[in-house]
């Protein structure tokens, strides 16, 4: 029989309440919250799944003056790995990574039971399907800002994302914040104080292509591979560049306030007849903050990068068990067409001509690409024996 939690001893909630404070715990504390009212009421809702938002001035019309709002929104993130057989055989992944919260858009929490905290899973391609989390594993991978309240049929070519920090210059009184705003072919920027946006001309007059914060500052690249960091309160911008440019694509990854990644994705052979993204290599380098350079590394401390979608982010591989498919220290970006395989360091091609001290398709797992809207959905898979990997 199961036992009936809403008789624990009262005194025991908050000690329990405490134990699931932290971020990795915020579904543990969905599911305590469901027992029963009394146990509802002795554990707030999980800070990491609140979507805070701001009332900010529309865009559209920039340069011109608009009375019309958007709305800003911070969307927690999450990679769910389905744990042991499908819980919806509808689904047919393996692999979700999306937002989370209250909307139709992205998943929607709801209570299916007393006992379960189900998600409602939106993605392309598969009916909308009501998953219970207790057969997932569930890792938080940090956050994304969005603006809604907006035309994006119309606008849609020209926003390009938006990224938002805190101020608090005094620590006290209501928050400053800061919002950058990658928008057409400028960057707009908006403070609290001010509420209006203003083109920002400090940066390189080029498109940007990828727009992130890491440890208080933001850093952005652009079309021309150029690369700033931004101090949010002077707005000045200072070079950031490799020691050796490439002609790449290159992406911003942070994970967490831990490192910041740059992955530099490029032909190796520029003046090939075909173009062959099976070919494509990639350099990655690691900020080294204090010293103000990019530092080539071979291994990532285990994690695996997630570049293009919602914003780049990453995870570290040892949240799951061998053999769920996805190894540590690899790439996977997610824009590559329906069928592609992460990228590792040191993979023997066959080939003498290829560098060995690079980054490259491993060719292990091949991974098939189910949706990437409104929800990346994907499946990871056996390349050698062509089957689905138990996961």
């Amino acid at each position: 029989m199961m036992p009936d939690w809403s008789q624990l001893p009262n005194e025991l909630l908050p000690l329990i309440s405490k134990k699931l404070e932290l971020d990795d715990y915020c579904f543990d504390v969905v599911h305590a919250r469901s027992v029963c009212r009394s146990w509802r009421s002795s554990f707030p809702f999980p800070s990491c799944m609140l979507r805070p938002s701001y009332s900010l001035p529309s865009f559209v019309d920039f340069p011109l003056e608009n009375k019309e709002l958007c709305t800003l929104k911070k969307v927690p993130l999450f990679l769910f790995r389905v744990r042991g057989p499908a819980a919806s055989a509808a689904l047919q992944c393996e692999y979700l990574l999306g937002g989370i919260g209250q909307d139709e858009s992205d998943y929607r929490l709801a209570l299916s039971s007393p006992l379960q905290c189900s998600v409602k899973v939106n993605a392309r391609g598969i009916d909308p399907t009501l998953v219970n989390v207790l057969d997932y594993q569930v890792v938080p991978m940090g956050y994304q800002y969005r603006i809604v309240g907006w035309d994006p049929e119309r606008w849609i070519g020209y926003y390009r994302g938006v990224v938002f920090l805190p101020l608090n210059k005094d620590g006290e009184g209501q928050e400053e914040f800061i919002v950058i705003l990658n928008y057409s072919k400028v960057l707009l920027v908006l403070t609290s104080a001010e509420m209006r946006w203003k083109r920002l001309t400090t940066v390189p007059n080029y498109q940007c292509t990828d727009l992130v914060t890491f440890r208080g500052r933001f850093y952005a690249v652009f079309l021309t591979g150029e690369i700033v960091v931004i101090d949010p309160y002077s707005l000045e911008a200072t070079p950031l560049m490799p020691s050796q440019p490439l002609r790449s694509v290159n992406h911003l990854v942070p994970s967490g306030d831990d490192e910041l990644y740059l992955v530099e994705n490029f032909n190796p052979i520029p003046d090939a007849d075909e173009l062959d993204f099976n070919r494509f290599t990639c350099r990655v380098s690691r900020l080294d903050e204090e010293a103000g350079v990019w530092v080539v590394v071979s291994d990532l401390g285990g994690r695996v990068l997630f570049p293009e979608h919602f914003g780049n982010v990453s995870c570290s591989a040892k949240e799951f068990p061998d053999g769920c498919g996805v190894s540590g220290n690899s790439i996977l970006f997610t824009n590559e067409g329906n069928v592609t395989f992460a990228y590792k360091y040191g993979v023997h091609t066959g080939r003498a001509e290829d560098e060995l001290n690079i980054w490259r398709f491993s060719g292990e797992k091949r991974v098939t690409i189910l949706s990437t809207s409104p929800t990346v959905a994907l499946r990871v898979e056996d390349h050698s024996e062509n089957l689905a990997l138990d996961t």
